[in-house]
């Protein structure tokens, strides 16, 4: 099942929970606005190539647009719809003031040069620098892209509007990135994984982890949780997979899969099967990699008693369906994942006060807002009688409904 159809199903089951009349339930979907450009540039041969940039504005009832840039070769406009829908509902879970938009430029990056990718990031900010804007839509890296691109965005926008660091995040903290924001999603999982099992009766020492994807997010949630005395006995990324049922050693495993780019080849652990990660032994299983790789086919075979979502969308409405027969509790993304937009949100606030928090603060102020965050989903779970899924797509929904009906928007 694609993204879109998934998360329009998760918004429709949310809305009639809530008891939305349909006009209102139409609106909240239709997106805000969907801007597609083409970016001409002059490739280092001398010959010119074009590339097709979009960006998708979900919706900006409770505040600014906001959402990352993907450069990638397969931009599919369903996914890019889900995803701004999704960061919509996400941003409203968190509770910051922000609505939801996702864009980027069909390209491979890894086929263009440095100076390549710069010309390209420069023509397509210059071809939307009036749609996006500090109070307006605030851009983010995502696939792809990362705090260089950033960093060409801020300049770029800056020649139109005057320096303006508030206008995307995700920034080198040498113009004015925030502190804590590399780590920021891993750390959130972390905060949000405790919070689960504390209402369990149980702490993230000595249980045992499987993580899937070991990017940004796989491998601080990684290295966090090994510092919190959690045993992690099975990890994978592109470049295959390892297991140890004693607990692989974190620290030397990321300096291994930072030389060999990838965990392949360690020597701390057995090589396994990329495929069978999901389904190897453990108490907490994260998905921190790819869409739609908890399904129907493989969803009987999980051993693990947790599922926390660090990935966009990993788990398919059928894979839930079989996991909560089995009893299996799956933390959902939309909060699991948000301490990356959340330390955003943080950056954000820095650049328009032009005041920096130290990173302390940034680490304290993540923690309140993911334990507040948990505390509110677990309330709609209790109103609505729902899973933690649906208690966080009723609790997104219902605050971006409620200020949709008191800016006199609704149909």
């Amino acid at each position: 099942m694609n993204a879109l159809v998934a998360t329009n199903r998760n918004f429709k089951l949310a809305a009639r929970l809530l008891g939305l009349d349909s006009k209102l339930e139409k609106s909240l979907l239709i997106p805000f606005r969907e801007i597609k450009v083409e970016c001409t540039i002059p490739k280092d041969d001398g010959t010119l190539a074009s590339f097709v940039g979009f960006r998708v504005q979900h919706d900006n009832a409770r505040g600014p647009m906001k959402g990352g840039i993907r450069y990638h070769p397969e931009v599919d406009p369903d996914e890019v719809n889900a995803l701004a829908q999704l960061m919509t509902w996400k941003t409203a879970v968190a509770n910051i003031p922000y609505g939801g938009a996702k864009g980027g430029i069909g390209c491979n990056p890894g086929d263009l040069s440095v100076s390549e990718l710069e010309r390209l990031t420069r023509v397509f900010t210059q071809k939307i620098h009036d749609l996006i804007g500090v109070h307006t839509d605030v851009p983010a890296p995502d696939m792809g892209t990362g705090p260089q691109t950033m960093a060409w965005i801020l300049d770029e926008y800056s020649k139109f509007h005057g320096y303006s660091p508030a206008v995307v995040t995700g920034k080198p903290t040498d113009l004015g990135g925030s502190l804590g924001r590399d780590a920021a999603t891993g750390r959130g999982v972390l905060f949000a994984t405790e919070a689960l099992l504390k209402e369990h009766g149980k702490s993230i020492s000595g249980q045992r982890f499987v993580i899937q994807g070991f990017g940004n997010v796989g491998s601080w949630a990684a290295q966090l949780i090994h510092e919190n005395g959690g045993k992690i006995v099975a990890v994978s990324d592109i470049s295959g997979a390892i297991k140890n049922s004693k607990g692989i050693d974190i620290p030397s495993l990321l300096i291994h899969a930072k030389e060999n780019r990838g965990v392949k080849g360690f020597h701390g652990g057995d090589p396994i099967d990329p495929k069978s990660i999901l389904v190897e032994d453990c108490d907490i299983l994260i998905p921190a990699a790819l869409g739609g790789v908890i399904n129907r086919e493989n969803a009987n075979d999980i051993k693990a008693k947790f599922i926390i979502e660090a990935a966009n969308h990993p788990t398919d409405p059928e894979a839930d369906e079989i996991l909560s027969k089995k009893g299996v509790v799956i933390l959902p993304d939309i909060y699991a994942n948000s301490g990356g937009v959340t330390v955003s949100y943080f950056e954000w606030v820095q650049n328009i006060q032009g005041f920096m928090w130290d990173e302390e603060k940034v680490n304290n102020e993540l923690r309140t807002y993911m334990t507040k965050g948990f505390k509110d989903v677990k309330e709609m779970c209790k109103t609505h009688n729902c899973d933690l899924r649906m208690g966080a797509f009723t609790l997104g929904v219902n605050r971006v409904a409620r200020a949709t009906v008191l800016r006199g928007w609704e149909a």
